[in-house]
């Protein structure tokens, strides 16, 4: 067996702003530990989801570790908390070289690449000078096999992997040969998503969306953009493990859209036979695109064990579904919603406002629209002008307003306006609790952020009522005790979990 060379430690930062961090575990990171692990490197794992003093942790590892690379991973509404760790660790560890990957600074480095084609150095600029100032390496893309490009020396500053041309974009064989999420470095037990009562855990079978709704981080990133497929044997062999491992009988599949897959029926039908095969019955969750979702589709859907979909049908109103560039229509959404419940399917909604012509009238539409489909469950949230999104890249500064950026829905000339945002210090603009935690940094011509989340708030509060859809409720934060002496300087299982001889 080679010699374990490393340890890399690898870091998933706090999401704060969800009403519960323990849900579903941060996949991306964890397929970086098993890349890492197959090339005999030792990874040391910090799982701080959930974690509320979550910088002590960080210092009291950092100081015992022996890693000289410590990699984070943040979405957008987690670079503050990954911005304080990253400070954290330097003030015990100012050798540490700090590297940063994840959904952010690929969205940044998207939306930077297109000013800097046009010659035009605004927003995006400004964010990916923030990101250099303040990290040592920064990885966009595919982090798989980039990890291994920021471990050597005189890596550049910034590692582009966001680009199908790169050796370090993967594709699908590539992907089919990566070893699965190394799932060992968290404490699974510790999270506690269940589907129809059965406990459940997440995995992506595929990558990319590639529609162009106008508020979606990533439209510009190939990354998140390029469709890439793991092959039918792939996905049901990491199910097989997946229960074979832990237990789980249920899986939420956290592809974007899995009806994008043409192969999908036939995915469908190899979960319902390695069901029969184990003389189990699982239970599944998923994603699906309103307009593409047929009866074929539904009907596989539940043999398979699916028992509830999450569609994101935005709005109720033509007008907003229109300046989205959603594809879908009002009438797509309505018949999705009739297929799924016909075949026993039941249905989340997705639904956001604040969009380009937002207003009172608009809103109406979508409360009476929810009320007319009756969904088993939804969610309301205010949009945010994503970096890589065309509400964020394609937003000029406002004349009228200072600090205020302008997007303009070509073909119907409706605007936008967003707040300028420094995402590193800032996540309160993201989903909050349902019961009156939302803040708006958008406005639209005819409504003000405080319109927006008073709307917002109203159709949370009447369409529960009226459907008797309650609240679900939030779990507590997890808070480290380093000062009892349980764990002296080595934290505990549920935060760090690092590479036996025997994975690595």
């Amino acid at each position: 067996m080679a010699k374990s060379k490393g340890p890399v430690c690898l870091i998933v930062a706090p999401s704060g702003f969800l009403l519960d961090e323990r849900n579903f575990m941060s996949l991306g990171i964890l397929k970086v530990a098993s890349a890492l692990e197959a090339k005999s490197f030792s990874a040391e794992m910090m799982d701080l989801s959930g974690v509320e003093n979550y910088e002590d942790a960080i210092k009291t590892h950092a100081a015992a570790s022996s890693a000289k690379h410590f990699g984070i991973t943040a979405t957008t509404p987690q670079m503050p908390a990954a911005n304080k760790i990253a400070k954290a660790i330097k003030s015990v560890r100012g050798d540490a070289k700090i590297i940063l990957g994840g959904p952010h600074v690929t969205l940044v480095n998207a939306a930077y690449k297109k000013e800097f084609k046009k010659g035009f150095f605004g927003r995006a600029t400004k964010a990916m000078e923030i990101l250099k100032s303040s990290l040592d390496i920064l990885v966009a893309g595919d982090g798989e096999e980039s990890i291994f490009a920021a471990l050597a020396d005189g890596t550049p500053k910034l590692i582009d992997a966001d680009d199908p041309k790169s050796s370090l974009f993967l594709d699908n064989s590539r992907l089919n040969l990566l070893p699965y999420p190394a799932r060992h470095l968290v404490d699974v037990e510790s999270y506690h998503y269940a589907i129809d009562g059965e406990r459940a855990l997440s995995l992506i079978a595929q990558l990319g969306c590639p529609f162009e709704c106008g508020f979606c981080g990533g439209r510009a990133s190939p990354f998140l953009r390029k469709i890439r497929m793991r092959s039918i044997e792939n996905i049901i062999g990491e199910m097989k493990l997946m229960h074979q491992s832990y237990g789980v009988k249920g899986f939420m599949m956290y592809d974007d859209e899995l009806n994008v897959n043409k192969q999908m029926v036939a995915l469908m039908r190899a979960i319902a036979d390695v069901q029969s095969d184990l003389g189990v019955d699982f239970k599944l969750r998923g994603f699906i695109k309103s307009e593409l979702f047929t009866e074929e589709q539904a009907e596989v859907m539940f043999k398979a064990g699916f028992r509830q979909i999450l569609i994101g049908f935005e709005s109720g109103s033509p007008r907003i579904l229109e300046n989205i560039n959603k594809k879908a229509t009002r009438d797509d959404n309505t018949r999705c919603v009739e297929i799924a419940h016909k075949h026993g399917l039941k249905v989340k909604a997705l639904m956001s406002i604040g969009h380009p012509g937002e207003s009172v009238e608009t809103i109406e539409e979508t409360h009476k629209w929810l009320l007319e489909v009756k969904p088993d469950d939804f969610d309301v949230t205010i949009i945010t002008t994503y970096p890589g999104s065309p509400y964020y890249d394609d937003a000029v500064p406002d004349k009228k307003h200072t600090g205020v950026w302008i997007y303009t829905y070509p073909k119907t000339g409706d605007n936008l306006y967003g707040l300028e945002i420094d995402y590193t210090t800032v996540a309160d603009y993201y989903k909050g609790d349902p019961d009156g935690g939302y803040q708006s940094f958008v406005f639209t011509d005819y409504l003000d952020t405080e319109g927006l989340v008073a709307l917002r708030d109203f159709v949370e509060r009447d369409v529960r009522k009226k459907l008797g859809i309650p609240f679900n409720p939030s779990a507590a934060a997890i808070r480290f005790e380093h000062s009892m002496g349980q764990f002296g300087s080595k934290l505990p299982p549920y935060i760090l979990r690092e590479s036996s001889p025997s994975t690595s």
